[in-house]
């Protein structure tokens, strides 16, 4: 599995009992905390792998920083915490690159293992499928508001909390369930990465935007119109494959909003839905039941029908 369906990670046959998942992601700092950083970083290039189904075991460092030796500790830090979060995952450190840049920048390249039958890829949702998301969308949006200082302490803690957790239980949750398939919400936004899975999939979906869980933060920010370019982006490039019906510009915003370390996006029968859904609850995953696959969906046009 390759670059062909936009697909969360790269997978490689070994035999017919294994394969490798393979991805990577780095980015520059979203919170002040270096510490913090390292960990959602980690978080985050572990998520592709979660998405797929797969079990992550080996990691390597890349990382871009400054040349003065002043920031070498904090550089420390940030690797502390990509060390510690990857050790929670059970995932092994074993190398990495490093290069100098004005700006710094982390994040990890990481191989999983996977079953070649089981791959959770992006051509899997079937009409009758519901759509359960697994955590709550506007990062984007809280990161370009505590830019501009304009957010309370409380909002932030909720917010890195959130890029804090792992998807990890949440994908062992949907493997034992038997789903069609996920994709991880990350920087293209919800509606990016579920129309990806669609267009892969040759289906349309249904959203039902009162039910997509939000920061609260992130909903008042968006009123005042404290919004990253990567979210007005992603609404201008995929609003022509949505009907938007009477959606207020808020709405639009942080169903577009770019994300980092977000949710899963689950595909699951309509009949295995509540299970889902229970179980993650049960285990404090904040999923919520979305929408709905409902069709087969047409060549070009819209895919993404989203009532209030």
């Amino acid at each position: 599995m390759g670059t062909a369906n936009a697909d969360d990670a790269g997978v490689y046959r070994i035999s017919d009992e294994l394969a490798l998942v393979l991805t990577v992601d780095f980015f520059t700092p979203i919170v002040d905390d270096p510490y913090t950083f390292g960990a959602i970083a980690a978080a985050n290039a572990l998520s592709d792998v979660y998405a797929m189904g797969g079990r992550p075991v080996a990691a390597l460092n890349v990382a871009m920083f400054p040349s003065d030796a002043e920031f070498f500790p904090v550089l420390k830090q940030v690797m502390q915490g990509g060390i510690d979060k990857m050790a929670e995952a059970g995932v092994s450190i074993i190398g990495g690159h490093t290069i100098r840049d004005k700006e710094p920048k982390f994040g990890y390249s990481v191989t999983g293992f996977i079953h070649p039958e089981r791959i959770y890829g992006n051509s899997g949702a079937r009409p009758g499928d519901a759509m359960v998301l697994t955590k709550k969308i506007g990062t984007g949006i809280i990161s370009t508001g505590i830019k501009a200082g304009v957010c309370g302490p409380g909002a932030i803690e909720e917010f890195t909390e959130s890029m804090l957790a792992l998807n990890k239980r949440a994908s062992e949750i949907m493997v034992e369930t038997g789903v069609s398939t996920a994709t991880d919400i990350t920087g293209f936004g919800l509606i990016g990465h579920m129309h990806e899975v669609l267009l892969a999939s040759g289906c349309e979906a249904r959203v039902y935007s009162s039910r997509v869980p939000c920061f609260p933060e992130a909903v008042r920010l968006a009123d005042m119109n404290v919004v990253p370019g990567g979210t007005l982006s992603n609404l201008k490039t995929y609003s022509p494959y949505v009907k938007w019906d009477d959606l207020p510009d808020t709405a639009r915003l942080l169903l577009n909003d770019t994300q980092t370390s977000g949710g899963l996006l689950v595909f699951v029968p309509e009949d295995r839905k509540e299970r889902l859904v229970s179980a993650m609850l049960a285990e404090g995953i904040p999923a919520a039941h979305i929408g709905d696959v409902i069709r087969r969906g047409s060549d070009g046009g819209v895919r993404i029908m989203v009532e209030r």
